[in-house]
């Protein structure tokens, strides 16, 4: 039952991130195959310290969280703050530029 959620959970993530032109990039420890496949190699690196949407320390909240949208890696505090980017990208992009 758990793997069944598990499953469908993780195919509704990648549903919205395909819809959104965002790719979900693996967490460390994940499979060395998983991570290749993830991240393709034209990803630009997060130059910023803090996280895009609250300008939070990184690791605020227990740890930065990973997200690829259009080639630029993007770093984030916790979960919540990959909706509210979604939301309006272009008003955090511009804290990039």
């Amino acid at each position: 039952m758990k793997t069944t959620i598990a499953l469908i959970l993780t195919a509704a993530f990648l549903s919205a991130c395909a819809s959104t032109g965002s790719t979900p990039v693996a967490q460390p420890g994940g499979d060395a195959a998983d991570t290749a496949a993830a991240k393709p190699p034209a990803v630009k690196p997060y130059p910023l310290k803090t996280c895009l949407v609250t300008d939070n320390a990184l690791d605020s909240m227990g740890g930065e969280v990973r997200l690829v949208h259009d080639g630029q890696e993007i770093k984030f505090c916790c979960k919540p703050c990959i909706a509210k980017f979604k939301k309006n990208p272009e008003k955090y992009l511009k804290k990039l530029r």
